[in-house]
Formats: C-alpha cells, sequence, structure tokens
C-alpha cells in the first residue's frame, strides 16, 4: 500500500488544483489581518471633544449656539484657570443653566481673579465630540479615566485569540480542517457584526472576544490546509506566501478606514466578506491527510483521484488504500516538549521568541495611531516594507540559514525602536525612515521564528510544538496595548526604549540556540533524546522500511 506522500507526488504535489485552493484560502490572510490590526483606526482618538457641561447643552439651545460656539464659550475659560489644561478631562465648576447668564458673554459676571478661584471638577456627565461615532473611542466614552479601555479591547482580543489557538485547533483534530474553517468564517462573521452595533461596552468586549476566537480559527485552519495539500517542498514557500496576503491586508486596510469616516461602518467592512468564505464549502474539499488520520481512507482516496484529475495526473487504479504512519496520529503533550534538558532549553527560548516578537510587533504596528501625522499614508507605508521582509526571507535563509537573518533582523529592530526613541520631533522624515526599518527587521524576526519552531521539532512533535510555543504570541498581543498606551501617556517614545531592550534581550539566546550546532544538528539532538522516552521506534522502523528521513 502505498503511503499518502507517494500518491501525492504521483497526483502532483503543487499542481493546478493546490493552486487555486491556495489562492483562496490565503484570502483569509486578508480579512485576519484586518481583524488583527483594525484596532488602529477603530480606536483612533479623535482630536476636538471636551466635557460635556451640565446645562450648557440648554443655554447652548436657548442662545442658539453652534457646537463650535459653545465650546468657545465653555472651554476656553478653563484655560484662563489652567494654562496646559484643554477641558477634555475637567471642567470649571459653574451653573451654566442659571437664568441670569448672559448669551453674548456667559461668563461676564466673572473676572479673570474670580475665575482663578473657581474650583475644577472632573468630567463627570460625558463628553461632547465633533463627530460623535467616528471611533470608538467617542462611541463609548473611552478618555481621559477611561483610556485604558481601549488597551482593553484590544487585548481582549488576543486572548480570544489565545483560546481559538487550543479550542478550535483541538477540534480541527477531531472534526475537520475545512467543517472547523467554515464555522469560524460564520463566526466571526456573525460576531463582528453585533460588535458593530453593540449597545454598550460590555457587549462590545465579549463578542469582540469571541470574534478573536473565530477569527483566529480561520486563519489556523486555512494554513494547515494549505501546507496539508502540497508537497513538503512546498510547505515553505506557501507558509511565507500566505502571510504575505496578511501583509496585502495591512495594506489595503487604510484605505477602506479613509473611505468611510464612521468606525461602523469600518467594521462592517472588514467583517462581511467573511461570510463569501461560506461559498468554499463547494470549492475546498477536506484535508486527505487528515481524513487519513481519522481513518477515512475511501475518501482520502476520492480528494487525491480529484485532485489528480484537475492537475492532469494519473492515479494507477490499483491504489484501494492509502498507509499513514503511526507518527501522524500520535498524541504528543506538553511533557514531552520539556521532559529531557535540550527540549526543555529550546523550547523555553522559542517562546520567547515569539512572545518578544509578537509584543514589538503588534506594539509599532498600534503606536501610528498615536503619534500623529498622516495615519493613512503612514499605515499604508509600514504595511507595504513588510513585503521586502518575506522575499529577503525566501531569498536568504536556504542561502545562508536562520541563525544570521534571525540575528541581524532583531538587532536592527532593537536599534531602530532606539535612535527613533531620541530623533527629534522636527525632523519627522528621517524619524519614519528609521521606525520603518524597525517594523521591517521585527517583520523578518516574527516569520523566521514560525519556520525556525516548524522546522525544529520531530514530526511527532511538530504541530504540537508550533501551537503550544506560538500561544506566547497572543500572550506578547495581551501585553502590548497596555505596554503602549500606559507608558507613552508618560513619554511618547518611552515604548520604543522598551522595545528596544526587548529585542536586544533575545541576542543571547540566539547565540545560544543556534551556536552549539547548526539547525540539523539541533533537530538530530531533540530527536534522539525524543527517542530515549520510547516514542520513536515507530518512526525508525518506517525509516528502515521507506529508506526516508522523517525528522
Amino acid at each position: 500500500m502505498p503511503s499518502f506522500d507517494e500518491v501525492l507526488k504521483e497526483a502532483g504535489e503543487f499542481g493546478r488544483f493546490q493552486k487555486r485552493v491556495f489562492f483562496l484560502l490565503c484570502q483569509t490572510g486578508i480579512t485576519f489581518s484586518f481583524l488583527f490590526v483594525g484596532v488602529v483606526f477603530l480606536g483612533h482618538t479623535p482630536e476636538h471633544y471636551w466635557c460635556r457641561i451640565p446645562g450648557a447643552a440648554e443655554l447652548s439651545e436657548r442662545c442658539g449656539w453652534t457646537l463650535e460656539e459653545e465650546q468657545n464659550y465653555t472651554v476656553p475659560a478653563l484655560n484662563l484657570v489652567n494654562g496646559f489644561s484643554s477641558g477634555q478631562c475637567e471642567r470649571l465648576d459653574i451653573e451654566w443653566n442659571n437664568t441670569s447668564v448672559s448669551c453674548a458673554n456667559p461668563l461676564s459676571r466673572f473676572t479673570n481673579r474670580s475665575l482663578g478661584s473657581v474650583p475644577l471638577t472632573p468630567c463627570q456627565d460625558g463628553w461632547v465630540y465633533k463627530q460623535p461615532h467616528s471611533t470608538i473611542i467617542s462611541e463609548y466614552n473611552l478618555v481621559c479615566a477611561n483610556a485604558w479601555m481601549l488597551d482593553l479591547t484590544q487585548a481582549v482580543l488576543n486572548l480570544g485569540f489565545l483560546t481559538g489557538a487550543f479550542t478550535l485547533g483541538y477540534a480541527a483534530d477531531r472534526y475537520g480542517r475545512i467543517r472547523i474553517y467554515l464555522y469560524s468564517c460564520l463566526g466571526v462573521g456573525l460576531c463582528g457584526l453585533v460588535v458593530a452595533f453593540a449597545p454598550n461596552f460590555s457587549i462590545f468586549l465579549i463578542f469582540r472576544f469571541l470574534q478573536g476566537v473565530f477569527g483566529k480559527g480561520t486563519w489556523m485552519t486555512a494554513y494547515v490546509i494549505v501546507t496539508e495539500i502540497v508537497g513538503s517542498d512546498q510547505r515553505r514557500i506557501v507558509g511565507i506566501v500566505i502571510q504575505m496576503f496578511f501583509t496585502l491586508g495591512i495594506m489595503i486596510l487604510p484605505g477602506i478606514a479613509y473611505l468611510i469616516p464612521t468606525w461602523q461602518g469600518i467594521q462592517l467592512a472588514i467583517t462581511l466578506p467573511n461570510f463569501l468564505f461560506l461559498l468554499y464549502y463547494w470549492a475546498v474539499p477536506e484535508s486527505p491527510r487528515w481524513l487519513l488520520t481519522r481513518k477515512k481512507g475511501e475518501k482520502a482516496l476520492d480528494i487525491m483521484h480529484t485532485i489528480a484529475k484537475h492537475n492532469g495526473k494519473y492515479i494507477s487504479p490499483h491504489y484501494s488504500e492509502i498507509t499513514v504512519t503511526d507518527e501522524e496520529v500520535s498524541n504528543p503533550s506538553f511533557l514531552d516538549l520539556v521532559r529531557t534538558p535540550h527540549m526543555r532549553k529550546y523550547t523555553l527560548i522559542l517562546m520567547y521568541a515569539w512572545f518578544t516578537s509578537a509584543l514589538i510587533y503588534q506594539g509599532l504596528v498600534m503606536r501610528l495611531g498615536i503619534i500623529g501625522g498622516n495615519l493613512y499614508l503612514d499605515f499604508f507605508i509600514s504595511g507595504a516594507v513588510e513585503l521586502p521582509a518575506a522575499l529577503l526571507i525566501l531569498l536568504t535563509i536556504d542561502r545562508i540559514g536562520r541563525r544570521l537573518p534571525f540575528a541581524i533582523s532583531n538587532i536592527v529592530a532593537g536599534v531602530a525602536c532606539l535612535i527613533t526613541a531620541f530623533l527629534p520631533e522636527d525632523i519627522p522624515w528621517l524619524k519614519t525612515t528609521i521606525a520603518t526599518l524597525g517594523r521591517l527587521g521585527i517583520t523578518m524576526a516574527f516569520e523566521i521564528v514560525y519556520l525556525v519552531n516548524s522546522e525544529l521539532y520531530p514530526t511527532t512533535l511538530r504541530n504540537f510544538g508550533v501551537s503550544l510555543c506560538s500561544s506566547l504570541c497572543d500572550l506578547g498581543g495581551i501585553i502590548a496595548p497596555f505596554l503602549l498606551f500606559r507608558l507613552a501617556a508618560i513619554w511618547m517614545e518611552l515604548p520604543l526604549i522598551i522595545f528596544s531592550k526587548k529585542s536586544f534581550k533575545i541576542q543571547p539566546w540566539i547565540e545560544y540556540f543556534f551556536c552549539n550546532g547548526t539547525l540539523q544538528c539541533i533537530r538530530n539532538i531533540l530527536y534522539l533524546q525524543y527517542c530515549r522516552l520510547g516514542k520513536c521506534c515507530f518512526i525508525q522502523q518506517h525509516n528502515k522500511h521507506s529508506g526516508e528521513n522523517t525528522h
């Protein structure tokens, strides 16, 4: 009986059928990037807002003031008392609804000196916005003392990603890749609609969390399906190209936000395309490799015949069954990743690399929303710079290995963040250029971590090891918004210094990780130590029959 890889070679490892499925599933990367970084536009801080003053609205209606006149009569009065205040988080404790207040000069009964003795009070009655529905900040009053709630919206989304990685990852292994993919697309679409019309902030948070759960399900299962229907030689390039579609989504998002003035419109625009993916029910088959692991060989063989037909290939009619090795249906546990010294050491290093890369990457993306300038153009440029990152990886990793590009990309990210923090504000073009180089560096580091993680472990541990280590990526995403926004409130450039320190701190681990041997040597060490646990006898037996190296 032939193995699955042998049948796949006959059917075509990356023929017309796989290219079509690959292109369709790559679109998931675009919509997932919308969800991943959409908070930059959904939660952009409005420029013009001030304290809602009790009685001022009634006075404004009685006097026939415009919104600008109401602001000019009430907010500048605060500047006479406290020159550094803009009236956004505090107001004068004055009864504006007094009938003796003049419409032409409502503060005529005060002199500058007496006005200085009027106490200040925090905003307790909400805020007035010139564009009340432009962002979730104006929708739910996420300003002043409530500003940390914006951080919470992104942290909750990443918590959803973390939850989805474990729950839907398990479900995809048990119930099928395409089934969970379609359910996830439906879930992220429905939850996105509720988010757009949430009546209060609590409902918004709950369904944003659920949107994160299902969003991770779409991205994760799409990636798995793509890598399971192509040959082993093509997995690396399809893994990098699908991430280029993620970058394409980052480049498209500012155009959507520029054309749509309200956050609800943006939310609908980035959510509704997920419903189109339900049409994949008729276009994308179940993973034949997964069907084999669930003892459904006949269905898997039927799909392989379909693949061969579309690829213009031919599979022998004598094949009645496809075999699958025991290693593909093994059930590794967390203890297998930390049981021996070498496995424990490299697992912890990979976890830290995932955490650091995600923390810096998301921090740099969200920072674009608070630094001023042309947000739409800056965001587009920062996304476009990720395309060269993917191309550089493709051109370098097979020629000079992983260690040098990984180390250089982290150094570039760290140095760029440090330089950007201390550049003067009067040369914005240089500041933007250096920050863009930092984004290039951390993007390369992020993608190389995934490649190294997937190549490092033996086959029996590979999927589980990648899932577990990459969960630290979502943990970094949970921390990133709090780190960025709270430290930026102290000093705008302080987060960059922290990012720089984190990037440099990983360098000793990179050297230790790689300089004790080549990647192949490290993989062999892990494989041999895994064998000492008595869990790879079936691999050795399979190698004797097939003559192939499975690790």
